[in-house]
Order: structure tokens, then sequence, then C-alpha cells
């Protein structure tokens, strides 16, 4: 789900705290040593993404929020923040090149540059911690 969120809405913000859950505590985020991502350099998006982004001539760059049933990827252009809302159950993270990842959606994809390693750690805290609270699967029965 793609947002504009650039507006304090509580609607919008109910919305995306049915689809993935309210904030963590600050003793939660204490625990996990923070729950958002360092500056990511946007390299590739899809279409609906893509549109947006090209209104302004800024560099492109996201950060992601990570929340207890998923994540929130923001990014910013035209002076609006956009939001794209990813349940843990829809996330799908690809390891591509030396130094990319890409983050989908349904549809939607992005694709950004990891080339610090607090990038990295960020992206297998992310992944551990969607592993952990997934639910049990058939195949663990």
């Amino acid at each position: 789900m793609l947002l504009n969120v650039s507006y304090n809405n509580g609607e919008i913000t109910k919305k995306i705290d049915r689809e993935i859950g309210k904030p963590f505590t600050l003793k939660e985020r204490w625990a996990m040593k923070g729950i958002g991502s360092p500056k990511l350099f946007i390299t590739e998006t899809s279409i609906e993404i893509r549109n947006l982004l090209i209104l302004d001539n800024n560099l492109d760059t996201c950060n992601i929020e990570m929340r207890p049933k998923g994540i929130i990827v923001r990014f910013r252009s035209l002076l609006e923040t956009f939001a794209l809302i990813v349940p843990y159950y829809k996330l799908r993270i690809y390891k591509g090149d030396f130094a990319m990842y890409t983050i989908y959606r349904d549809n939607y994809f992005i694709k950004v540059r990891s080339d610090t390693k607090a990038v990295q750690k960020f992206f297998k805290k992310m992944l551990d911690y969607k592993i952990d609270n997934a639910p049990t699967s058939l195949g663990d029965l």
C-alpha cells in the first residue's frame, strides 16, 4: 500500500496501524538497538514509485522503519512524504549484485544501494526479526 503521509491524518494512521501494528515502545526500541535504517540510496523502483520520484531533481533516498508486523519504507518527493507499507507476510527481499537489496511488496519494488556495513547490518536485523516473529508454518509441525 503506497500512501501520502505528509500530513497528520488519523484515518491513514489507523490504516497503517491495522496493517503493520503500532510503533515499538521506547523500551523495545532500546532493546533492539534501534528500529530505523540509515539513509538508503534508491537506484531503481517500480513504475508507480518512479512516477513520484521523477517529479523533482533531488537525490532519491529512503529509509525503513521496523514495526511489529511489517516495515514502512519512506521517501520524499516535491516536499511530500510517501510511505510504502509492507507487512512481513508480503515482504520479499533479494540481495542482488555486490551492494544491492531489492524490497518487494506485490507489484511495488524499491532497489537500494547497500555499500556500508550499517545498511547490511540493518537488513540482517530486519530479516532476523521477520523470521523470529513469523507464524508457525505447516512444514514445521
